[in-house]
């Protein structure tokens, strides 16, 4: 048979990969209808807008994952039509194509706590976890309504598929079937190569997952119009710590600042216990939100309000990472994340200074706690890589009665059992425990269910029953002789889900508390601050109130000093672009280009600035994003972590 045999097969053939963008389409309008809160879409057609925007992403998603299919459907097989081939061919497309449409899916929920569409450095996280069966056995429970939609669409597009098929048709002409067959192999070819590339415009680059944001004002729509295989897709293999030279190091050396040194004289080499709370959002703190106009507010942190009105409280903070594993190198080391983790990088293995290398060189024992399994997150390696002496997890715990039966032991428990060791422990030491309660699935112990009823959100209980663990764990601090020279940094790893409309603007999906607190009046940590502040500053911070006085490496600034020539900045990653904020505005940088200045009172990045000129304070921080990114993908590519 010749070209009009061939003919009926490519119709089929487009047929199958047009059932891919129906049930594409699908997945976004379901990621939109779980996240709506997250977004702010004005009304159907703006959706709508969004979803035909994806299309140009959903084409290079389908191709990739398409490729064999395609492939073996246009070679001059002359078995093309047999049932057996056919039947095989089935059985490809339905692997690949159902593998990656899950994703979309997974995102569906994971969303709203990563806030970026999943990629490599999701896959690099899970990858970490020893205990990947118990957690999906556990969401597929949890989540069960998301895995029956995926069924349902599943079932529904294998339906589809069948409802046209190929009748067996025999080749009567090798010649035409060949010379057919070529022609329309380069055709298809090339189409499939400009769509892979996102159009046949891009003569420099294929599309990427900035170019999503170009047809939005809104920065988090973005994720709408992209889908997650897309994102996965785009990510593998790439490199994002390139080398860039857009200003001289004399630039940097004046405004970034990366080198720090201080002069504090303490009377005594403090003990140093930093604790950070998985999920526990700035939104879920009374004394964070004392000023925040916020109808109906209801804070589920009593001890850590009673707590704040004898520390040092920063109202203005916030995350320069998105997930628990960003958090362990912003907070310790002052390593922001942006597309990708730090930690999960190759560069992660090389000599880094941070809080725990500057308390090792003053003579402190230094210890990591984490009531997960050993080597969970990654936090075990990385924990060695910076130098901590000793790791206390859930093996070291050695009592699995305690174990919530899905990440580790519980909070409560967990902090005496920190206590204790610190009570055993040579002084001066310094300490990090990393909790883990107050995480999806968001249970409690059977002894608290009727105590801590929580509100709205799923987290507020946990946040209660956290915040409790934290009150009986200082009030057994409070007995032992370390406590009274002791300082106590609280903070939380990244945000989770959301209730007030405050906290879903761009801006505070980002915002968690630091508080500072030491029994010790010496330190003077007392009062409530409001400029900005964030992860990145709290080493520089304990590196300062130690009375460390070498020259070490931080992007980060000590918030006791408030030295003139400091001035506050903060940097972190949407996952594409980066949001750097600075003096009055809030800049949005894709790595080229600037997407957008905003007044640093708009969290919501609604009213773009760019548009009326820029002003000297907005050029100078358009300069002061470039140096800072430039300096940090330096000195991490060329191993200068640590001050020369």
């Amino acid at each position: 048979m010749g070209a009009k045999w061939r003919l009926a097969e490519y119709k089929v053939l487009l047929y199958r990969l047009f059932l891919g963008y129906l049930f594409y389409f699908m997945a976004r309008v379901l990621f939109f209808a779980f996240n709506t809160h997250l977004f702010a879409v004005d009304g159907f057609w703006a959706l709508l807008k969004l979803c035909y925007y994806g299309m140009a992403f959903d084409t290079t998603a389908l191709l990739y994952t398409n490729s064999l299919f395609i492939l073996l459907s246009v070679l001059p097989l002359k078995v093309n039509t047999r049932p057996g081939f056919q039947k095989g061919m089935a059985v490809l497309y339905f692997i690949t194509n159902l593998l990656c449409y899950a994703t979309n899916f997974v995102d569906i929920i994971y969303y709203r706590f990563s806030q970026v569409r999943s990629t490599k450095a999701t896959l690099d996280v899970l990858a970490d976890e020893n205990n990947k069966k118990l957690l999906f056995t556990h969401f597929s429970e949890a989540y069960w309504y998301v895995v029956a939609l995926f069924i349902i669409c599943s079932v529904c597009w294998v339906w589809l598929y069948k409802r046209v098929k190929l009748k067996p048709q025999p080749v009567t002409d090798n010649k035409v079937y060949f010379l057919s067959s070529v022609v329309s192999f380069f055709v298809i070819l090339t189409l499939v190569i400009g769509g892979i590339r996102g159009d046949f415009e891009h003569s420099t680059r294929p599309i990427n997952m900035v170019d999503a944001y170009k047809h939005i004002t809104i920065p988090n729509q973005g994720d709408i119009v992209l889908n997650t295989p897309f994102a996965i897709f785009r990510t593998l293999g790439t490199n994002n710590y390139k080398l860039q030279h857009w200003v001289d190091d004399a630039y940097i050396s004046t405004n970034v600042k990366p080198i720090k040194q201080y002069s504090s004289q303490p009377v005594a080499k403090p003990n140093v216990v930093i604790i950070i709370l998985e999920s526990m959002a700035r939104e879920y703190w009374g004394s964070m939100n004392r000023d925040v106009a916020i109808p109906g507010f209801k804070s589920y942190t009593p001890f850590l309000d009673s707590l704040s009105n004898s520390s040092l409280i920063f109202t203005n903070a916030y995350a320069t990472g998105r997930q628990s594993i960003h958090a362990m190198s912003s907070v310790l080391a002052g390593i922001p994340s942006f597309q990708n983790a730090f930690t999960s990088s190759p560069y992660a293995k090389q000599n880094i200074q941070s809080i725990v290398s500057v308390c090792n060189d003053m003579g402190y024992q230094t210890s990591f706690f984490h009531g997960a399994a050993n080597g969970s997150m990654g936090f075990q390696g990385f924990g060695s890589i910076l130098g901590y002496k000793h790791y206390y997890g859930r093996t070291e715990y050695n009592n699995d009665r305690d174990f919530d039966g899905i990440w580790g032991i519980w909070d409560e428990q967990f902090f005496q059992f920190m206590g204790r060791n610190l009570t055993q422990q040579k002084q001066p030491f310094m300490a990090t425990l990393f909790t883990l309660s107050s995480h999806d699935p968001y249970q409690l112990p059977e002894k608290y269910k009727a105590r801590f009823t929580g509100g709205p959100l799923a987290i507020d209980k946990c946040v209660q029953y956290t915040d409790n663990a934290l009150r009986e764990f200082f009030n057994y601090a409070k007995t032992q002789s370390w406590y009274s020279n002791t300082i106590f940094v609280i903070t939380a790893d990244h945000t989770s889900q959301t209730y007030y409309p405050e906290y879903s603007k761009q801006v505070n999906r980002f915002a968690v508390p630091i508080l500072f607190y030491s029994a010790n009046p010496a330190y003077n940590l007392k009062g409530i601050r409001t400029d900005l502040a964030s992860q990145m500053d709290i080493y520089p911070t304990l590196a300062d109130l130690t009375g460390y006085h070498k020259p070490f490496r931080s992007w980060g600034r000590s918030l006791v000093s408030s030295l003139p020539n400091e001035q506050p900045k903060l940097i972190n990653s949407t996952g594409n672009i980066y949001q750097f904020m600075q003096g009055n505005y809030t800049y949005l940088f894709d790595g080229k280009n600037f997407t957008g200045i905003f007044g640093v009172e708009d969290k919501g990045l609604d009213k773009n600035l760019m548009p009326g000129g820029l002003n000297p304070e907005m050029q100078k921080g358009m300069q002061d994003c470039k140096a800072l990114i430039q300096d940090y993908v330096d000195r991490i590519v060329n191993g200068k972590m640590v001050a020369r």
